[in-house]
């Protein structure tokens, strides 16, 4: 328990920023090479957020420990959100609706 507790601290503050477009972010933890002992990177986290009105997205980051894998899984996620709503924010600052011509009228002769 105090393992989700701590993932679920990190991921929360680390997120917060964004919490009014992410519904919410599934954690999967692993230990790559379980059945091994030791190994470099073998630790991984990978998140699934729901973003509002988005397709799924996922990141993964891989590390020696689970807690550097969690956060360089936060780091990657945080960039991508980020990213995105930039490039969302971009497009509707540019965009452009094309004007409707005014109609002419022909003055009675």
């Amino acid at each position: 328990m105090a393992l989700i507790a701590q993932v679920t601290d990190v991921v929360e503050n680390a997120l917060s920023r964004f919490s009014e477009h992410i519904t919410y972010v599934e954690v999967h933890l692993s230990d790559e090479n379980s059945d091994k002992k030791g190994g470099h990177d073998d630790m991984r986290c990978m998140l699934e957020p729901r973003l509002e009105g988005r397709p799924a997205i996922a990141v993964t980051h891989q590390a020696t420990t689970l807690d550097e894998a969690v956060d360089g899984a936060v780091d990657k996620l945080a960039n991508l959100i980020e990213n995105a709503l930039e490039r969302q924010h971009d497009q509707e600052f540019r965009r452009t609706d094309p004007s409707v011509p005014e109609p002419k009228f022909k003055e009675p002769s």
